[in-house]
Order: C-alpha cells, then sequence, then structure tokens
C-alpha cells in the first residue's frame, strides 16, 4: 500500500512541476497540419518540464522537422541541467538521423568523457566511420571492444556504421 501511495504521490508531484499541462484532442481536431503539431509540440515541452530526456524528445521533434533552432535551444537547455553521458548520447543520435556527422560526433566525444563505459564509445566509432574517418573509427572500436567484447548493441552499432547506418 506504501509503495502505490508513494508511486500516486509522485505522479502527482511530477505532474505539477510539469506545470499540469493536459494535452487534449482540441489541440489538433480541425487543425492544419503545422497548427496541429505546434499545439501539440507546446504542450509536450510543458509537460518536459526539466526532465532532460523528456526535453532532448521534445528538441529531437523540432530539429528533424527543420526547427534547427528551437531543437538546439532545447538541448542546450537539457544539457544545462544534466550533461551527462545519456544526454549526449540522445543528442548525438538526433545529429546522426539528420546526416550531421560533424556535430553527432562531437556530442558522443562528451558523452565518453562523462562516462565511457557504456556504448558511447561504439557510437562515437560509428559516427567517426560515417564521418569517413575509418582508421579513427576502428581505434575506438577496440577501445569498445576490450570493455565489453559480448555486447550485441555495440556490435550492431559498428556493423551499421560501415553500411552507413547510424546508431539506433
Amino acid at each position: 500500500v506504501g509503495v502505490v501511495v508513494a508511486f500516486v504521490l509522485g505522479a502527482a508531484v511530477a505532474r505539477v512541476l510539469a506545470g499540469g499541462a493536459s494535452l487534449s484532442s482540441a489541440s489538433f481536431e480541425g487543425k492544419g497540419v503545422a497548427e496541429a503539431a505546434a499545439a501539440i509540440l507546446s504542450v509536450a515541452e510543458t509537460q518536459a518540464g526539466s526532465g532532460t530526456w523528456e526535453l532532448i524528445g521534445v528538441g529531437r521533434v523540432y530539429y528533424l522537422s527543420g526547427d534547427k533552432t528551437k531543437g538546439q535551444a532545447l538541448f542546450d537547455k537539457a544539457t544545462s541541467i544534466k550533461p551527462g553521458a545519456s544526454e549526449w548520447r540522445r543528442i548525438g543520435k538526433v545529429y546522426a538521423e539528420a546526416k550531421e556527422f560533424d556535430k553527432a560526433e562531437a556530442a558522443l566525444q562528451k558523452a565518453v568523457a562523462a562516462k565511457s563505459e557504456d556504448t558511447s564509445l561504439a557510437e562515437l566509432g560509428a559516427m567517426l566511420n560515417l564521418n569517413g574517418k575509418r582508421s579513427q573509427a576502428e581505434e575506438t572500436f577496440k577501445q569498445s571492444i576490450a570493455k565489453d567484447p559480448t555486447d550485441v548493441w555495440n556490435s550492431l552499432t559498428m556493423a551499421g556504421s560501415y553500411l552507413g547506418v547510424p546508431p539506433d
């Protein structure tokens, strides 16, 4: 019972911190595509509050839909709150989706600097490989393998980069 109460209370606090923003069908019904998307994104940004992954998620939609200025502002906000490896990895993946491999590489360099015991090394190597820096990529892959030669996600990330596929 105590766990349920704590969960419900935590959810209520999170809603208050996020400004209590609720999405309704009025955000999109009868509106044009751009207007509907803008209304929903406005709610999503409020819902994200100070959640770094959430801010990056909202920024991703802006960035990949063409509003790179707004997307970048949300990435900057997220990394000003918590400039950790997971934040930089997520932002690096958005840049990779946008085929901006120099920016993806720079973000993944920051992820590796913050914490290199996760998949950041394989992802950095993939960005280097996708950016035409194969010898650097392969050196980075070796570092990743030295940390964990059994990680299937690292293997897939490395293989994909040889085929032009950015990390997932």
